[in-house]
């Protein structure tokens, strides 16, 4: 239904007649001239300033907060009106889940239409003189609605041309509580977010813009309430863009040749299904179609039992690894308990590789049959293309005279709720192929919607190839090429129901490794 039509009243004669009646205009005391020139002096100067409804603050970065932004409430209801009767969108990948309207560049509803006269025109000059930044006509909106769970996570907005982001808030009373606030981050000497050290909470008829920067990261924080809309209408005003740093690098992690060990390891910890040759080749084979497979009850029970209690019942000192911009999550750090220990040298030892090799076909053994006929094919955004022949890899693999040695890196993880890794351009795992492993613990009633599953997706596209879900004592093996990435989707308020019911934990485990032939 049309803006037009909705908000004729009787008497109009159509809908050129109800557009031309429909006007905004800005709060008076952005049209104030000295409010003004001690709000440039303050943006100039890097100091915080108070002009009546409008605070300018440079901490963590460059700022603004202009509360009655449109002086006409009547306006801002019929603007509403309009925008919930638009078409939105869901919108989900590793950074964000909410519901996003079209361009609303385009759109002819008249009070659409007035906003962003206002915006382009009047608001623009307004910034473009307290800023002393020279500002483009082009400028990008739309619309967004964040509901229960919607989130999204810490960015920056740089992209080439944009220079200030805008968010006006549309929404009911809210309060700390309902979650979704603007938050934003410090940053460290390489530019790198750390700790949230401000938050704004949305309020009605409220603007907030920032400069986007080298260091401009902020996020929504996931909506919590169940009923409340946080309806806004965000974008940004163009202009040359700032200088930007290098960006800081991801170590690459320390990989390992295989530990010494003997075979019987195998069949002290390892589901003896999996350990017969001819069930072993019906798994391959099935491999080598899809490049991926899930391995149910994997470890003997009693292990698997072992491995839960260890969890769930000793002292586990874990850490939280970051940025934010990458990745939020627990890591298990120095002496693990007996069990824990084991296992891990479980999945780095000679054995283990070798039963790898025959569950995939993949050379991770001296012993494993040599596939490099099919390797040779060049890598693709599937997720069923192959190795890649000999010495492709990089010089991260450990050599041994001309023949390259397998190699592995692994960590124990905990996920739970507010945890997440994200996509982004200088991970080191992007320019390789390789096997992830995932093994599960204390995923008891996990449903898919909680997050915390693992997506596959091909490089500059959002379908995903496949998803991974966390289940109890199964082991995932997923090969990827060059052009696949992976991400831990963020694991949303829904899952505290479930933790609320369960004695000795929260959220769930992993085993996560990565092997390279």
């Amino acid at each position: 239904m049309s803006g037009k039509k909705r908000h004729g009243g009787k008497g109009d004669n159509g809908g050129k007649k109800s557009k031309q009646l429909v006007r905004a205009e800005l709060s008076e005391e952005l049209g104030e001239k000295n409010g003004r020139e001690e709000l440039r002096r303050g943006w100039e100067s890097g100091e915080t300033v108070q002009c009546g409804t409008v605070v300018l603050d440079s901490v963590p970065f460059q700022h603004c907060v202009i509360r009655s932004f449109i002086k006409n409430e009547e306006f801002l209801d019929g603007l509403k009106d309009e925008l919930l009767a638009l078409n939105f969108h869901d919108k989900s990948n590793d950074l964000y889940k909410f519901q996003q309207s079209e361009d609303l560049k385009s759109r002819k509803e008249p009070h659409i239409s007035a906003l962003r006269k206002v915006l382009f025109e009047d608001f623009r000059q307004w910034l473009s003189e307290v800023t002393k930044v020279e500002l483009e006509t082009t400028v990008d909106i739309s619309c967004a609605q964040y509901n229960y769970t919607d989130t999204l996570l810490c960015h920056d907005d740089e992209l080439e041309g944009r220079r200030f982001a805008f968010i006006l808030y549309l929404v009911p009373e809210w309060t700390e509580a309902d979650g979704g606030a603007l938050d934003l981050y410090s940053t460290d000497e390489k530019s790198q977010p750390g700790p949230i050290v401000k938050s704004l909470i949305p309020s009605w008829n409220t603007l907030v813009f920032f400069e986007v920067s080298p260091i401009s990261f902020h996020q929504v924080s996931e909506v919590l309430s169940e009923e409340k809309c946080r309806l806004s209408v965000s974008g940004w005003f163009h202009g040359s863009s700032l200088e930007r740093p290098p960006r800081s690098l991801d170590p690459v992690p320390v990989r390992t040749p295989h530990l010494p060990c003997d075979h019987e390891i195998l069949y002290e910890w390892i589901n003896p299904d999996y350990l017969s040759v001819d069930y072993q080749a019906q798994i391959q084979e099935e491999f080598e179609d899809t490049s991926e497979i899930l391995l149910k009850d994997f470890l003997k029970e009693d292990k698997f039992n072992a491995v839960s209690a260890a969890l769930k019942t000793e002292s586990i000192e874990w850490e939280l690894l970051g940025p934010p911009n990458r990745r939020c999550y627990k890591r298990a750090k120095s002496e693990l308990p007996d069990v824990l220990k084991s296992c891990m040298e479980l999945l780095k030892s000679e054995p283990f590789f070798l039963l790898l090799s025959n569950l995939t076909g993949l050379k991770l053994h001296f012993l494993a049959a040599n596939n490099e006929d099919s390797d040779e094919e060049e890598g693709s955004s599937e997720l069923n293309a192959r190795a890649p022949a000999q010495g492709e890899n990089g010089d991260h693999t450990a050599q041994e005279g001309s023949e390259r040695v397998p190699v592995c890196y692994g960590e124990l993880r905990h996920w739970e709720h507010g945890h997440y890794t994200m996509i982004h351009d200088y991970d080191p795992e992007r320019q390789e192929f390789a096997l992830d492993l995932l093994w599960f613990c204390g995923c008891e009633d996990w449903e898919a919607e909680y997050g915390g599953f693992t997506s596959y997706i091909a490089k500059e596209e959002d379908e995903e190839l496949l998803t991974v879900n966390p289940e109890n004592n199964c082991l995932a093996l997923v090969y990827r090429d060059k052009e696949t990435m992976r991400f831990v989707k963020h694991i949303n308020h829904k899952s505290v129901q479930r933790d609320a019911i369960l004695p000795n934990h929260k959220g769930f485990w992993d085993f996560a490794f990565v092997y390279n032939e």
